[in-house]
């Protein structure tokens, strides 16, 4: 199928640009300065747009503009960025600071490298630029672009203290806490995590981050670029891994314990897998029950969650009728393809025609996807469940997947679904 391709300039699409894609992987480091270089809409548009949570500081939540006007355009901005930079560096005295370029500064040309590597030899902290102008491509570019800017600070971090059995958590933004969820099994493991990237981040953390034994990338559209450049320059191997629903966490772990080779350490994996499951299957099957034979359609952002809930349905006796995503690659639709039934749609790069076409076509009974998906559906009357960012609930992990179940079960059931014209049950 045709895809991993730009937008048609002038089309409707689901996708996001490159600023908000570098947005969404930076925004929950939570001691860092976030200051948007462009109008105050863009940072509006991205303010508190993963609604990641903090185990301690929260700058990352408060939204910093330059908010650039027509004067500036005209005579440039620079100036005025470096005047942000120290009043909010000097007000918020943050561990480092991302300053994100976007489209009018693109155009305009301010020289954001100087005026970083200016402002950060004047404050002591580092203060990176983010090549973010939206309009150079997609969100894929977006994560490129965030991962660049946190190669400048992986490597720059004192590593003692670090053991043999220790990892970094990547691609995964702690929407509801859940980060927190992961880190525990890893500790009942017996391993260090030594950083989180990005969710509830820390930039001492991040700056360490190389003394890890290992990487474990959930979100590989936003952070593999990331870990493929920590393998090469420090000899870091990294793991594709996904936390969502229980196939996939088990195998996650046991991958885990298995690349460590530690006997003692794949028995405590084991009896963790055990203790969970006796808790979560008895609870799981009424849900089941009710849920037998419903039919799902899926629409996320990145493959590797659309392969976790194909898995996720299918255990829970759902069927899967339509399933895509705004990033994926040929290898991602190829395993989608291997893990559907014959006659599932497999969608790239929709806009909202198409998909309420798909949905309308495959009378689906709840739809799973992102905060630019919920109207399509509360439109066509359909349930929907928010796998992204506004969520509010932990949807990893083993109590994830209780989670998850549970929402989809009251989003099916309703009673207020028979009140919509052509869907009384």
């Amino acid at each position: 199928m045709s895809c991993d391709r730009e937008s048609l300039a002038g089309a409707v699409s689901q996708r996001a640009c490159v600023f908000c894609g570098s947005r969404v992987v930076l925004y929950p480091i939570a001691d860092a300065l976030h200051l948007v270089h462009g109008p105050v809409g863009c940072a509006v548009y991205t303010w508190d747009i993963r609604g990641a949570l903090s185990s301690g500081t929260e700058l990352h939540r408060l939204s910093f503009s330059t908010d650039l006007q027509e004067k500036d355009v005209i005579f440039g901005g620079e100036e005025k960025l470096a005047g942000a930079l120290h009043e909010l560096i000097d007000r918020y005295h943050p561990r480092a600071a991302f300053v994100y370029s976007t489209c009018i500064v693109g155009i305009i040309g301010d020289d954001l490298d100087a005026i970083c590597k200016r402002v950060s030899r004047e404050k002591g902290i580092p203060v990176i630029p983010v090549k973010s102008e939206g309009f150079k491509g997609g969100k894929r570019d977006g994560y490129m672009a965030a991962c660049a800017a946190l190669s400048r600070l992986v490597g720059t971090g004192d590593t003692s203290g670090i053991g043999p059995f220790s990892l970094n958590i990547m691609g995964d933004f702690n929407l509801a806490g859940e980060i927190w969820i992961i880190r525990e099994y890893f500790e009942k493991m017996g391993i260090q995590v030594v950083a989180n990237i990005t969710g509830d981040g820390r930039v001492d953390d991040i700056r360490r981050a190389h003394g890890a034994a290992l990487n474990v990338v959930q979100c590989s559209g936003s952070t593999l670029y990331l870990a493929q450049s920590m393998e090469k320059e420090f000899g870091i191997p990294y793991l594709r891994v996904s936390y969502l629903g229980i196939e996939d966490m088990t195998e996650s772990l046991y991958a885990v314990a298995g690349f460590f080779g530690d006997p003692h350490m794949m028995e405590r994996t084991r009896k963790l897998v055990r203790d969970e499951l006796a808790v979560l299957y008895p609870q799981l099957q009424k849900y089941r029950q009710a849920l037998r034979g419903k039919k799902a359609a899926i629409y996320v952002g990145g493959a590797f969650k659309a392969f976790s809930l194909v898995k996720t349905f299918r255990l829970l006796d759902m069927e899967v009728v339509m399933v895509g995503s705004q990033t994926g690659r040929k290898e991602d639709y190829l395993e989608l393809k291997e893990i559907t039934s014959d006659g599932t749609v497999i969608v790239d790069d929709s806009n909202p025609l198409e998909l309420a076409s798909f949905l309308r076509g495959k009378k689906v009974d709840v739809f799973v996807g992102g905060v630019k998906e919920r109207p399509i559906a509360y439109k066509l009357g359909i349930p929907f469940c928010d796998h992204n960012h506004e969520r509010k609930e932990a949807l990893e992990g083993f109590i994830g997947m209780l989670n998850f179940t549970r929402e989809i079960y009251s989003s099916v059931m309703s009673p207020v679904w028979q009140f919509v014209p052509g869907r009384k049950r």
